[in-house]
């Protein structure tokens, strides 16, 4: 259809959403800015960092949180690169579920169902994970107070399902401020970087460690061969450079976004790793004795600060500013977490032809087909007076306080819920990179973000890569021996995903879901 046509049936961008088959619902009301803060506040890198220091300090010490982070944050980088092309050609909310089909119509049905299933886990999952994380900081700040307190799992577990239920509140009820916070999260977490680094640094010197320490200081309390353990440490590293697809899944609330989107999506992980990168290594020169830290019921980060600041009210006062962070992420990801679950379950229509008033194609647009999700209709319905998916919300609560259960009964379950987040995602990821490879990377249409072809297998390939070796190893028990309480139960959590999909499928989908079109002619 040509450009000048379209202008006259209707808004452009919501003349190429109705090509791929969706009905525009939500309104466009976030700007670069806002779209870039929400973004950032998602990956939420420096602070994901720094609060999950408990990863890799055990897992390789020194080098895996440094060089964990250059090597998560390089190849990451490369994946956002590979799906940036996609998010160019086919800018909807569904994001990998609908552009792994569009690479191989063949397979249509079941690669997205499959992708569709997979991507929606790892979000739900991202949203225990920040949760997880505040609660950590929050407990770690009384155990600060209160050493002699002694944390009842059923304990964190409330925090935790409190700091949930907050953010479905805020996301339900001020959808229309949403563009707002996150402005002011993009802004508060760059200041509270700043301000952090330039504190810490300032009140230790010149008792700092050395920079062999810094960078090259090797750790393995994990049981682990020493390779396999630095492996393992990468499970932090990838998830603070992890969940940039959100800008995917909000795409529909931004005006033209075949250019803005993949801009925001590639800059946002490149921020992510320079700060995190900078600040891993600020912490790391103020940090003191690393047994103190890694042994510390305050938790590593906040261990740190006090050393650092040597001051107990001073270094809890600093942290309220990656806790802030954190609640600013788990908003985020709770938004995208319900727009991906929106998409999937979003009907999709059949063909029609284009162009035409946009009266007529608003109406056509009504004739649905199932979506991916057990009661589609349901999930896909938008709120008329709060304008958002309210139902995808309540379910992504719903589920996220149910996943937290595993915090419940095992003592690694901070480990087993982040390897769900990042596993999850990254399968993701690879589905359409991998479909787009297996075609010879030719399905992808004329777009404005185009990386040539010989750079692009490249990229393609450093990506599939590393995704492949993440997902053995972040399946794996963080320590060793394993018991029944120690165990990575990111297994247990994926074979439920498993049974409820494939159950779904051949219940429902197999006769109803069609997936997202594919012929846009």
């Amino acid at each position: 259809m040509e450009k000048s046509k379209a202008a006259h049936d209707g808004p452009e961008d919501d003349v190429q959403l109705a090509e791929m088959g969706h009905k525009p619902e939500l309104q466009r009301n976030f700007s670069t800015l806002s779209m870039l803060g929400l973004a950032f506040a998602v990956l939420n890198s420096w602070t994901a960092l720094s609060a999950s220091l408990s990863l890799s300090l055990p897992s390789g010490g020194s080098t895996s949180v440094i060089w964990g982070l250059v090597t998560a944050g390089f190849c990451n980088l490369c994946i956002a690169v590979s799906l940036a092309e996609f998010l160019s050609a086919y800018p909807t909310a569904g994001g990998q579920y609908h552009w792994v089909a569009v690479s191989w119509p063949k397979w249509v049905p079941i690669l997205s169902w499959v992708t569709g299933w997979i991507n929606v886990a790892g979000w739900v999952a991202l949203v225990a994970t920040n949760a997880l994380l505040s609660c950590e900081l929050i407990a770690g700040i009384v155990s600060s107070v209160y050493p002699d307190f002694v944390w009842q799992r059923w304990q964190e577990f409330l925090i935790y399902v409190g700091y949930t239920l907050l953010a479905f509140v805020i996301n339900a009820f001020m959808n229309s401020i949403l563009p707002i916070i996150y402005r002011g999260a993009f802004t508060w977490s760059i200041g509270g970087f700043v301000l952090i680094c330039i504190t810490v640094l300032a009140c230790a010197s010149p008792d700092y460690n050395s920079a062999y320490f810094v960078f090259c200081d090797f750790v393995n309390q994990t049981g682990w061969p020493d390779g396999v353990a630095w492996l393992l440490g990468l499970l932090q590293g990838g998830l603070g450079v992890t969940a940039f697809d959100a800008v995917a899944h909000m795409i529909e609330e931004i005006p033209n976004p075949s250019i803005k989107g993949p801009k925001i999506m590639v800059v946002c992980v490149g921020i992510g790793t320079f700060t995190g990168a900078v600040f891993l290594i600020v912490l790391l020169f103020v940090a003191g004795n690393m047994d103190e830290v890694v042994n510390s019921s305050a938790g590593p980060l906040l261990e740190i600060l006090i050393h650092a600041t040597n001051n107990r009210v001073g270094g809890i006062c600093l942290l309220m500013l990656p806790l802030v962070c954190l609640l600013f992420a788990t908003l985020s990801v709770m938004t995208t977490s319900s727009r991906m679950i929106f998409a999937f379950a979003r009907h999709v229509i059949p063909p029609f032809s284009l162009p035409a008033p946009r009266s007529t194609w608003t109406r056509r647009l009504t004739q649905n087909r199932d979506g991916g999700l057990p009661a589609s209709k349901f999930f896909a319905r938008v709120h008329p007076r709060l304008g958002l998916p309210l139902n995808a919300l309540m379910l992504t609560a719903f589920v996220v306080i149910i996943f937290g259960c595993i915090y419940l009964g095992s003592s690694s379950a901070f480990n087993a819920i982040v390897s769900a987040s990042v596993v999850a995602l990254d399968l993701s990821y690879a589905m359409p990179i991998a479909v787009n490879c297996l075609r010879g990377r030719r399905t992808l249409p004329d777009r404005k973000w185009k990386v040539p072809n010989a750079i692009g297998w490249v990229i393609d390939t450093i990506s599939l890569s590393y995704i492949a070796l993440t997902t053995v190893l972040f399946l794996f028990p963080p320590d060793r021996p394993v018991t029944g309480s120690s165990m990575n139960y990111c297994i247990v959590a994926f074979a439920i995903i498993v049974i409820v999909s494939v159950v779904q499928w051949v219940v429902d989908g197999r006769k109803n879901f069609t997936g997202p079109r594919v012929d846009l002619s």
